[in-house]
């Protein structure tokens, strides 16, 4: 049997999905909070056909076997959390974590998911909500009508001024032991996975929980260079193994050719 031919189609396969990986962080360059992911590879069971460390007979070991390789797998796609830039807005409900730390968002369904994206919003119960109308938990409570001000410090402290007064709460952030182990559910939202370990919350600025900064958002933390030269390579490695297959298949044309 060819292994080559097979150990080529992995390979293949593997950039392939390298390209898909390489292509959503690029269409992500724009997107809040977006974490860019990385693949990442495993080689396949060898073909040994002489062990190393053999007895060969009379005490003699073989100092080199003969492995085979059978291609490659992805193992998995991690995600970078790496902080992104700090773009200014100017609008009072944007926040951006400088740091460690997710805002608890409540799902339909009532569950809990994660974000870094802070551009919230307020609905028409004064609820802080996401762009997608889920309410934002992480401490927030209702902004009362006529509210003229809401001032938000690094360390999660939320002034209120309205025509009744000043009302103060306090806003916590969540994070995770692995963040890397989040399940990504689009929306820029993540949930919690037994990977990742349960959440711990804590104030801003404080314990190593990051710190707020209002009136800005986190960028992606996807650099265009660099994407563009893994999405060469990516291609590069493709064509490569697309020529061995076609070696492969050269070799097997031939042997059926041969005549007697």
């Amino acid at each position: 049997m060819n292994l080559s031919l097979y150990s080529a189609a992995t390979g293949m396969e593997a950039q392939e999905l390298n390209l898909n990986t390489i292509s959503n962080n690029l269409a992500n360059v724009n997107t809040p909070g977006f974490k860019k992911s990385r693949i990442e590879f495993q080689d396949l069971l060898y073909s040994n056909t002489r062990t190393s460390g053999a007895d060969t007979g009379s005490g003699n070991i073989l100092p080199n076997g003969i492995e085979i390789g059978n291609g490659t797998r992805a193992a998995a796609t991690s995600k970078i959390f790496q902080q992104g830039q700090s773009n200014s807005t100017g609008q009072q409900l944007d926040l951006a974590i400088s740091g460690d730390g997710f805002f608890e968002v409540q799902k339909p369904d009532g569950t809990l998911a994660y974000t870094r994206d802070g551009s919230f919003k307020l609905n028409a119960n004064g609820q802080v909500v996401t762009a997608d109308g889920l309410p934002v938990l992480s401490g927030f409570q209702s902004v009362p009508p006529g509210t003229k001000s809401v001032d938000i410090s690094s360390s999660g402290s939320v002034t209120l001024q309205g025509a009744n007064g000043t009302t103060t709460f306090q806003l916590t952030l969540a994070r995770f032991a692995n963040p890397a182990g989040l399940q990504s559910l689009g929306g820029n939202l993540y949930s919690e996975t037994a990977a990742s370990g349960t959440a711990s919350t804590g104030q801003p600025a404080q314990n190593g929980y990051g710190s707020l900064m209002q009136g800005y958002l986190e960028g992606s933390n996807v650099s265009i260079v660099e994407e563009m030269v893994n999405l060469i390579a990516a291609q590069r490695a493709y064509e490569i193994n697309s020529k061995a297959v076609q070696a492969s298949d050269q070799m097997l044309q031939n042997v059926a050719n041969m005549r007697s």
